[in-house]
């Protein structure tokens, strides 16, 4: 298999930066690479990365550039960690390069606005066949980079490439799966973001754990459907990276997403939160992307339609509450 000493990480945000010292950790020579040179300095000598990851130390012995050719050939496993607007950019730029004895894994959360495509359609569209394997499950940053214990599942068609990440990222503290499900796996890691949305309009319309409760669970049930609707597994969404993810994206305190929310449902609009953000909110893409996607595959989607419709048509949260709760009644 590929070189197991070591490793690129092509993208220096939170979780880039949290999987580059867990490999690190590990005893692998690494290399963080991220797009703008003069916060790639900073970094580099002061060996923390204050905005994605703050007070969490970067080991010296990872060496991080802004030279994207020398991230590249720097080793034979590359980890995709770019916000997912950004992927289709940074693969254009290395596609050139021969790619044929590299590895790659994605760990990159959403769905392509434009085309409404997952990350690793995105990334053999524009590299061809290449050994692909994504990263999904319920990982905040920080928790992860102090250690504290955490599962994910690594999925591939390839069991082989899988089982080499799985291999690689696995140690005491981050336990991890593999699964052949690739489309499911993708899938939770993105829709989430959007459950988390509501959850956070709910914390912020002063809601109580039931509301909560209720859209955790029809939550998941209109991932699950659309899920199946686009040829994943319905038992991968009540998994690790959709019920796990899920329960983690909605309920903790260091969530974008759910904080995001939040601040909607106390009255803020979207483009004056979005301002104040550093980090990239997938949930936000995400839901216009599912939105489109439940029409293309005419899949009812009540909670991310009006997520949608809060976000994008000013619809206020109050009224999408009152319209969620007074549709026809059903049997569960």
């Amino acid at each position: 298999m590929a070189n197991k000493h070591k490793i690129t990480v092509l993208g220096d945000g939170g979780w880039g930066t949290t999987l580059s010292i867990l490999l690190s950790r590990k005893g692998f020579d690494v290399c963080l690479w991220g797009a703008f040179k003069d916060y790639i300095d900073y970094i580099d000598k002061k060996r923390i990365n204050v905005k994605f990851l703050p007070g969490i130390k970067i080991p010296s012995s990872i060496y991080i550039t802004y030279d994207l050719n020398e991230a590249t050939n720097f080793s034979n496993d590359i980890v995709l960690a770019v916000p997912s607007q950004y992927l289709r950019s940074i693969l254009k730029k290395i596609k050139s390069r021969n790619l044929s004895d590299k590895l790659f894994l994605s760990v990159v959360k959403g769905i392509e606005e434009e085309s409404l495509l997952r990350m690793s359609d995105v990334v053999l569209g524009e590299l061809g066949k290449v050994k692909l394997a994504v990263l999904s499950g319920p990982n905040i940053s920080h928790e992860i980079a102090r250690g504290m214990p955490a599962v994910s599942v690594v999925a591939s068609k390839d069991h082989d490439v899988a089982k080499h990440f799985q291999d690689i990222l696995m140690c005491d503290s981050f336990r991890i799966y593999t699964n052949r499900d690739v489309t499911g796996v993708e899938l939770g890691g993105s829709l989430k973001n959007v459950i988390a949305l509501a959850c956070g309009i709910s914390d912020g319309l002063k809601f109580g754990t039931n509301a909560k409760a209720a859209l955790l669970t029809r939550g998941i049930v209109e991932m699950a459907r659309l899920g199946v609707a686009m040829g994943a597994k319905r038992d991968t969404f009540f998994g690790i990276s959709g019920l796990g993810d899920l329960v983690t994206t909605c309920c903790s305190s260091s969530s974008r997403n759910r904080s995001v929310g939040e601040k909607i449902g106390r009255g803020e609009k979207l483009t004056h939160v979005m301002k104040h953000m550093q980090m990239v909110v997938e949930g936000v893409t995400t839901a216009k992307a599912a939105y489109e996607l439940s029409k293309r595959y005419k899949v009812d989607m009540p909670i991310t339609r009006e997520i949608y419709l809060v976000l994008y048509k000013n619809k206020s949260p109050n009224k999408a509450v009152r319209d969620l709760m007074s549709r026809d009644k059903k049997a569960e």
